[in-house]
């Protein structure tokens, strides 16, 4: 199992969490296949970034 991860990185975990939550429900309207686990994490400089599988 592959992390894929996103680009961007927030300053907060609620925005992490925000674009985690979307990715989970919205997806599909994008035509992107849906990614089985969705994960925020903390950087070592101590931003939020979100990483998914698929």
């Amino acid at each position: 199992m592959k992390w894929i991860y996103c680009v961007k990185l927030y300053n907060s975990k609620f925005q992490a969490g925000c674009l985690a939550k979307r990715m989970e429900e919205d997806w599909w309207i994008y035509g992107f296949e849906y990614p089985m686990e969705v994960e925020v994490f903390k950087s070592q400089k101590g931003r939020y970034g979100v990483r998914y599988t698929v």
